[in-house]
C-alpha cells in the first residue's frame, strides 16, 4: 500500500492555506472577465506584465505608482480574481487597516507576515521555519 502524501495532510489542516482556498473560483472568474474587460490599454500592459511571469513560475518585484484615481487598486483586484480563480493563492497585505479594507481579504503586513510593530535596526520577521505561515507565504503565487 502506498504512503500517504503528508505534504497535502499538512495543507489541508493548515487554516492560513484553507482560508486563503475558501474563495468562489466561479464567481471569481466572472468578476476578472468583468474587471478584465474594462482595463485600460496602461493597465492592461501592467496586469499582462504581472500575469506572465506568474504563469512562467518567475519571481519579481513590480511596482505600480500614480497619482490616486489612476486605477491602481482596480488593477490590484483584477490580478487577484485572475489568479485566486485559477485555484491559487494571493496574500493581499497593505501598511494600514484603511488600505487592507480595500483588497478581498486584506490584512496589515504587520498581522500577515509578522512585522514588529516597532522597527529597529536589527529588526527581522518572526516567522519560523515550517510553520502555518511559511507553508502559506511559500504556496502563494501573488504577495500584494
Amino acid at each position: 500500500m502506498p504512503f500517504p502524501d503528508y505534504q497535502f495532510i499538512q495543507h489541508s489542516c493548515n487554516m492560513l492555506i484553507q482560508d486563503e482556498l475558501a474563495y468562489d473560483r466561479y464567481a471569481l472568474l466572472n468578476e476578472h472577465e468583468s474587471f478584465h474587460s474594462t482595463l485600460t490599454n496602461e493597465q492592461n500592459i501592467a496586469y499582462q506584465t504581472i500575469i506572465n511571469a506568474i504563469d512562467k513560475d518567475d519571481s519579481g518585484l513590480f511596482f505600480l505608482y500614480g497619482y490616486g484615481g489612476n486605477g491602481k487598486t482596480f488593477i490590484w483586484k483584477t490580478l487577484v480574481v485572475a489568479v485566486r480563480s485559477r485555484g491559487d493563492i494571493v496574500i493581499n497585505v497593505a501598511s494600514s487597516e484603511i488600505a487592507a479594507l480595500l483588497l478581498t481579504g486584506g490584512r496589515t503586513a504587520h498581522s500577515r507576515v509578522a512585522i514588529p510593530i516597532n522597527v529597529v535596526e536589527d529588526s527581522f520577521c518572526s516567522i519560523k521555519p515550517d510553520s502555518e505561515l511559511d507553508a502559506l507565504l511559500n504556496l502563494a503565487k501573488l504577495i500584494i
